[in-house]
Protein backbone atom coordinates (compact mmCIF):
# COMPACT_ATOMS: atom_id res chain seq x y z
CA UNK A 1 0.00 0.00 0.00
CA UNK A 2 1.85 3.21 -1.18
CA UNK A 3 2.12 5.73 1.80
CA UNK A 4 1.74 8.97 -0.13
CA UNK A 5 -2.45 7.58 0.16
CA UNK A 6 -4.05 10.87 0.95
CA UNK A 7 -7.44 8.81 2.43
CA UNK A 8 -5.39 6.90 4.97
CA UNK A 9 -3.22 10.33 5.58
CA UNK A 10 -6.18 12.62 6.18
CA UNK A 11 -5.51 14.99 4.15
CA UNK A 12 -7.67 16.92 1.45
CA UNK A 13 -6.60 15.26 -2.37
CA UNK A 14 -5.65 17.76 -4.77
CA UNK A 15 -2.85 19.55 -4.32
CA UNK A 16 -3.35 21.67 -6.97
CA UNK A 17 -5.98 23.61 -4.90
CA UNK A 18 -3.55 24.88 -2.39
CA UNK A 19 -1.73 26.72 -4.90
CA UNK A 20 -4.08 29.94 -4.83
CA UNK A 21 -3.96 30.10 -1.19
CA UNK A 22 -0.68 29.86 -0.75
CA UNK A 23 -0.02 32.90 -3.59
CA UNK A 24 -2.75 34.87 -1.55
CA UNK A 25 -0.42 34.20 1.73
CA UNK A 26 2.51 35.31 -0.29
CA UNK A 27 0.70 38.45 -1.35
CA UNK A 28 -0.41 39.19 1.99
CA UNK A 29 3.08 38.86 3.28
CA UNK A 30 4.43 41.37 0.94
CA UNK A 31 1.51 43.65 1.42
CA UNK A 32 2.71 43.04 5.19
CA UNK A 33 6.10 43.79 4.90
CA UNK A 34 5.72 46.99 2.53
CA UNK A 35 3.25 48.22 5.55
CA UNK A 36 5.94 47.52 8.40
CA UNK A 37 8.51 49.81 6.30
CA UNK A 38 6.43 52.60 5.32
CA UNK A 39 4.40 53.09 9.10
CA UNK A 40 5.88 54.20 12.09
CA UNK A 41 6.45 57.10 14.81
CA UNK A 42 7.80 59.06 10.96
CA UNK A 43 5.76 57.88 7.74
CA UNK A 44 7.17 58.30 4.65
CA UNK A 45 4.31 56.74 3.33
CA UNK A 46 4.24 54.50 0.24
CA UNK A 47 4.98 57.51 -2.20
CA UNK A 48 8.34 57.77 -1.05
CA UNK A 49 9.11 54.27 -1.09
CA UNK A 50 8.63 53.84 -4.58
CA UNK A 51 10.97 56.87 -5.10
CA UNK A 52 13.12 55.16 -3.23
CA UNK A 53 13.07 52.01 -5.11
CA UNK A 54 13.24 54.30 -8.63
CA UNK A 55 16.40 55.67 -7.51
CA UNK A 56 15.14 58.90 -6.08
CA UNK A 57 14.60 60.12 -2.52
CA UNK A 58 16.59 61.61 0.40
CA UNK A 59 19.15 60.13 2.37
CA UNK A 60 17.24 60.11 5.61
CA UNK A 61 14.29 58.05 3.97
CA UNK A 62 16.76 55.97 2.50
CA UNK A 63 17.91 55.16 6.02
CA UNK A 64 14.56 54.67 7.83
CA UNK A 65 12.96 52.39 5.50
CA UNK A 66 16.08 50.25 4.33
CA UNK A 67 18.39 50.33 6.91
CA UNK A 68 16.30 50.26 10.43
CA UNK A 69 12.74 49.25 9.48
CA UNK A 70 13.35 46.66 6.37
CA UNK A 71 15.64 44.52 8.35
CA UNK A 72 13.38 44.79 11.50
CA UNK A 73 10.31 43.67 9.49
CA UNK A 74 12.56 40.72 7.58
CA UNK A 75 13.47 39.38 11.21
CA UNK A 76 9.70 39.27 12.12
CA UNK A 77 8.87 37.66 9.42
CA UNK A 78 11.85 34.87 10.04
CA UNK A 79 10.69 34.58 13.63
CA UNK A 80 7.28 34.22 13.08
CA UNK A 81 7.96 31.71 9.87
CA UNK A 82 9.89 29.71 12.30
CA UNK A 83 7.89 29.20 15.37
CA UNK A 84 4.62 28.45 13.15
CA UNK A 85 6.87 25.71 11.34
CA UNK A 86 8.11 24.54 14.34
CA UNK A 87 4.79 24.38 15.95
CA UNK A 88 2.97 22.32 12.83
CA UNK A 89 5.87 19.76 13.40
CA UNK A 90 5.40 19.57 17.23
CA UNK A 91 1.98 19.08 16.64
CA UNK A 92 2.89 16.38 14.69
CA UNK A 93 5.17 14.97 16.99
CA UNK A 94 2.97 14.88 19.61
CA UNK A 95 -0.38 14.44 17.66
CA UNK A 96 -1.62 17.08 19.93
CA UNK A 97 -3.03 20.27 17.92
CA UNK A 98 -2.64 22.15 20.88
CA UNK A 99 0.93 21.74 21.14
CA UNK A 100 3.22 24.94 20.75
CA UNK A 101 7.32 25.24 20.05
CA UNK A 102 7.96 25.94 23.77
CA UNK A 103 5.62 23.23 25.17
CA UNK A 104 9.34 21.28 26.17
CA UNK A 105 10.78 23.88 27.52
CA UNK A 106 12.74 25.55 25.11
CA UNK A 107 12.20 28.59 25.92
CA UNK A 108 13.24 28.33 29.74
CA UNK A 109 16.17 27.12 28.62
CA UNK A 110 16.77 30.06 26.09
CA UNK A 111 15.58 32.65 28.68
CA UNK A 112 17.89 31.00 31.39
CA UNK A 113 21.10 31.49 29.06
CA UNK A 114 20.28 34.98 27.85
CA UNK A 115 19.28 36.47 31.07
CA UNK A 116 22.85 34.60 32.50
CA UNK A 117 24.96 36.74 29.62
CA UNK A 118 23.13 40.02 30.51
CA UNK A 119 23.71 39.52 34.58
CA UNK A 120 27.77 38.92 33.03
CA UNK A 121 27.50 42.14 31.50
CA UNK A 122 27.47 40.77 28.37
CA UNK A 123 25.35 41.92 25.52
CA UNK A 124 24.33 41.80 21.57
CA UNK A 125 25.34 38.11 19.66
CA UNK A 126 26.59 36.82 23.41
CA UNK A 127 23.21 37.28 24.52
CA UNK A 128 21.59 35.78 21.16
CA UNK A 129 24.47 33.06 21.50
CA UNK A 130 23.90 32.06 24.86
CA UNK A 131 19.96 31.71 24.64
CA UNK A 132 20.62 29.08 21.33
CA UNK A 133 22.81 27.20 23.51
CA UNK A 134 20.14 27.33 26.37
CA UNK A 135 17.29 26.22 23.81
CA UNK A 136 19.36 23.30 22.66
CA UNK A 137 20.86 21.93 26.40
CA UNK A 138 16.60 22.33 27.08
CA UNK A 139 16.13 20.10 24.04
CA UNK A 140 18.87 17.26 25.02
CA UNK A 141 17.51 17.64 28.65
CA UNK A 142 14.07 16.83 28.03
CA UNK A 143 14.80 14.30 24.96
CA UNK A 144 17.11 12.07 26.85
CA UNK A 145 14.99 12.03 30.06
CA UNK A 146 12.48 11.38 28.19
CA UNK A 147 14.09 8.43 26.43
CA UNK A 148 15.25 6.79 29.56
CA UNK A 149 16.37 2.98 29.52
CA UNK A 150 13.55 2.78 26.85
CA UNK A 151 11.28 4.71 24.37
CA UNK A 152 9.98 7.29 24.78
CA UNK A 153 6.00 8.39 23.98
CA UNK A 154 4.36 12.02 23.53
CA UNK A 155 2.76 11.28 26.89
CA UNK A 156 6.03 11.12 28.93
CA UNK A 157 7.85 13.40 26.36
CA UNK A 158 5.40 16.21 27.08
CA UNK A 159 5.14 15.92 30.64
CA UNK A 160 8.77 16.05 30.82
CA UNK A 161 8.79 19.03 29.04
CA UNK A 162 6.09 20.43 31.11
CA UNK A 163 8.45 19.87 34.37
CA UNK A 164 11.95 21.25 32.89
CA UNK A 165 9.89 24.24 32.33
CA UNK A 166 8.99 24.75 35.80
CA UNK A 167 12.20 23.98 36.49
CA UNK A 168 13.72 26.73 34.04
CA UNK A 169 10.84 29.00 35.18
CA UNK A 170 12.16 29.26 38.91
CA UNK A 171 15.46 29.77 37.57
CA UNK A 172 14.36 32.79 35.56
CA UNK A 173 12.75 33.81 38.54
CA UNK A 174 15.31 33.57 40.98
CA UNK A 175 17.87 35.26 38.42
CA UNK A 176 15.27 38.46 38.12
CA UNK A 177 14.90 38.16 42.18
CA UNK A 178 18.96 38.99 42.12
CA UNK A 179 19.62 40.94 39.11
CA UNK A 180 20.57 45.13 39.25
CA UNK A 181 17.76 47.38 39.34
CA UNK A 182 19.13 49.29 36.16
CA UNK A 183 19.55 45.55 34.30
CA UNK A 184 15.66 44.61 35.02
CA UNK A 185 14.01 46.52 32.05
CA UNK A 186 15.87 45.17 29.21
CA UNK A 187 16.08 41.43 30.91
CA UNK A 188 12.09 41.87 30.96
CA UNK A 189 11.48 42.96 27.63
CA UNK A 190 13.71 40.31 26.34
CA UNK A 191 11.71 37.56 28.27
CA UNK A 192 7.96 39.57 26.78
CA UNK A 193 9.87 39.18 22.82
CA UNK A 194 11.42 42.32 21.62
CA UNK A 195 12.51 43.10 18.49
CA UNK A 196 14.58 46.52 18.74
CA UNK A 197 17.16 45.26 19.16
CA UNK A 198 16.96 42.20 16.75
CA UNK A 199 20.05 40.83 14.83
CA UNK A 200 20.49 40.72 11.20
CA UNK A 201 17.79 38.25 9.88
CA UNK A 202 19.50 36.33 7.42
CA UNK A 203 20.10 34.03 9.33
CA UNK A 204 16.73 32.85 10.45
CA UNK A 205 15.44 33.64 6.85
CA UNK A 206 18.02 30.82 5.36
CA UNK A 207 17.39 28.47 8.20
CA UNK A 208 13.39 28.78 7.35
CA UNK A 209 14.32 28.62 3.52
CA UNK A 210 16.49 25.57 4.24
CA UNK A 211 14.26 24.30 6.25
CA UNK A 212 11.30 24.15 3.78
CA UNK A 213 13.59 22.67 1.58
CA UNK A 214 14.39 20.09 3.45
CA UNK A 215 11.09 18.98 4.55
CA UNK A 216 9.13 19.06 0.97
CA UNK A 217 10.25 15.51 0.66
CA UNK A 218 8.95 13.79 3.70
CA UNK A 219 5.44 15.52 3.56
CA UNK A 220 3.80 12.53 2.67
CA UNK A 221 5.65 10.89 5.72
CA UNK A 222 4.85 13.48 7.69
CA UNK A 223 0.88 13.14 6.67
CA UNK A 224 0.97 9.75 7.62
CA UNK A 225 2.83 10.21 10.89
CA UNK A 226 0.34 12.43 12.08
CA UNK A 227 -2.32 9.49 12.13
CA UNK A 228 -0.39 7.56 14.80
CA UNK A 229 3.13 5.24 14.58
CA UNK A 230 1.43 2.20 13.98
CA UNK A 231 0.39 3.04 10.60
CA UNK A 232 3.24 4.88 9.93
CA UNK A 233 4.64 2.00 10.56
CA UNK A 234 2.45 -0.35 8.63
CA UNK A 235 3.07 1.71 5.07
CA UNK A 236 6.78 1.86 5.94
CA UNK A 237 7.57 4.65 7.44
CA UNK A 238 10.82 4.80 9.45
CA UNK A 239 8.86 6.43 12.99
CA UNK A 240 11.44 6.64 15.00
CA UNK A 241 14.29 8.41 12.96
CA UNK A 242 11.23 10.52 11.30
CA UNK A 243 10.37 11.14 15.06
CA UNK A 244 14.16 12.15 15.61
CA UNK A 245 14.19 14.61 12.67
CA UNK A 246 10.75 15.78 13.34
CA UNK A 247 12.14 16.82 17.18
CA UNK A 248 15.50 18.25 16.48
CA UNK A 249 13.99 20.08 13.37
CA UNK A 250 11.71 22.21 15.77
CA UNK A 251 13.81 22.45 18.41
CA UNK A 252 16.53 23.74 16.19
CA UNK A 253 13.95 26.45 14.87
CA UNK A 254 12.43 27.25 18.33
CA UNK A 255 16.08 27.97 19.40
CA UNK A 256 17.00 30.77 16.57
CA UNK A 257 13.78 31.97 16.91
CA UNK A 258 13.96 32.41 20.43
CA UNK A 259 17.50 33.75 20.53
CA UNK A 260 17.11 36.34 17.43
CA UNK A 261 13.78 38.18 19.23
CA UNK A 262 13.33 36.34 22.92
CA UNK A 263 9.73 34.60 23.91
CA UNK A 264 6.71 35.56 21.83
CA UNK A 265 3.73 33.62 22.32
CA UNK A 266 1.37 32.09 20.20
CA UNK A 267 2.05 32.23 17.20
CA UNK A 268 3.68 28.53 17.00
CA UNK A 269 0.08 27.60 18.81
CA UNK A 270 -2.52 29.58 16.57
CA UNK A 271 -0.65 29.48 13.10
CA UNK A 272 -0.79 26.11 12.36
CA UNK A 273 -3.89 25.26 13.99
CA UNK A 274 -6.20 27.96 12.43
CA UNK A 275 -4.51 26.97 8.37
CA UNK A 276 -5.11 23.36 9.15
CA UNK A 277 -9.27 24.19 9.50
CA UNK A 278 -9.05 26.16 6.32
CA UNK A 279 -6.35 24.13 4.36
CA UNK A 280 -6.69 20.34 5.73
CA UNK A 281 -4.07 18.77 7.27
CA UNK A 282 -1.52 18.16 4.61
CA UNK A 283 1.60 18.81 5.53
CA UNK A 284 2.71 19.46 2.44
CA UNK A 285 0.56 22.27 2.35
CA UNK A 286 0.69 23.30 5.74
CA UNK A 287 4.22 23.87 6.05
CA UNK A 288 4.76 27.01 3.80
CA UNK A 289 1.50 28.07 4.54
CA UNK A 290 2.91 28.20 8.36
CA UNK A 291 5.72 30.19 7.15
CA UNK A 292 3.93 32.75 5.01
CA UNK A 293 0.73 33.57 7.89
CA UNK A 294 3.18 32.74 11.22
CA UNK A 295 6.01 35.07 9.02
CA UNK A 296 2.92 38.08 8.18
CA UNK A 297 1.43 37.61 11.87
CA UNK A 298 4.33 38.93 13.47
CA UNK A 299 5.36 41.62 10.54
CA UNK A 300 1.99 42.97 11.64
CA UNK A 301 2.27 42.48 15.42
CA UNK A 302 5.47 44.31 15.40
CA UNK A 303 4.22 47.20 13.34
CA UNK A 304 1.46 47.84 16.08
CA UNK A 305 3.95 47.19 18.60
CA UNK A 306 5.94 49.98 17.33
CA UNK A 307 3.17 52.47 16.63
CA UNK A 308 0.08 51.94 18.95
CA UNK A 309 2.19 54.19 21.49
CA UNK A 310 4.59 55.54 19.35
CA UNK A 311 7.25 56.88 20.14
CA UNK A 312 7.47 54.25 22.87
CA UNK A 313 7.76 50.86 21.95
CA UNK A 314 5.56 47.97 23.28
CA UNK A 315 7.02 44.23 23.61
CA UNK A 316 5.80 42.08 20.55
CA UNK A 317 5.02 39.27 22.85
CA UNK A 318 2.45 41.20 24.62
CA UNK A 319 0.57 41.93 21.03
CA UNK A 320 0.92 38.30 20.13
CA UNK A 321 -0.39 37.52 24.11
CA UNK A 322 -3.49 40.09 23.20
CA UNK A 323 -3.96 38.31 19.68
CA UNK A 324 -3.31 34.67 21.09
CA UNK A 325 -5.46 34.67 24.52
CA UNK A 326 -8.60 35.09 22.83
CA UNK A 327 -8.12 32.83 19.56
CA UNK A 328 -6.59 30.12 22.31
CA UNK A 329 -10.12 30.27 24.61
CA UNK A 330 -11.93 30.12 21.09
CA UNK A 331 -10.23 26.64 19.79
CA UNK A 332 -10.75 25.20 23.37
CA UNK A 333 -14.54 25.78 22.83
CA UNK A 334 -14.14 24.40 19.51
CA UNK A 335 -11.85 21.14 20.55
CA UNK A 336 -14.87 19.91 23.15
Amino acid sequence: MPVHSAELAGVRPGRRQALLPLALLALAALAALVLAVCVGSASPGPGALWRLISGEGDALARTLMFQLRLPRALAAFAVGGLLAVAGALMQVLLRNPLADPYVLGLSGGAAVGALAAMLAGLGGAVVSGSAFAGALLSTLLVFGLAHGTGSWTPARLLLTGVVVAAGWGALVTLMLAVSPTEQLPGMLYWLMGDLAHARGPWPPLILLALTLLILAPLGRSLNVLARGPLQAAALGVAVRPMEWTIHVTASLLTAMAVSTAGSIGFVGLIVPHMLRLVLGNDQRVILPACALAGGTLLVLADTLARTVIAPEQLPVGVITALLGVPMFLYLLYRSR
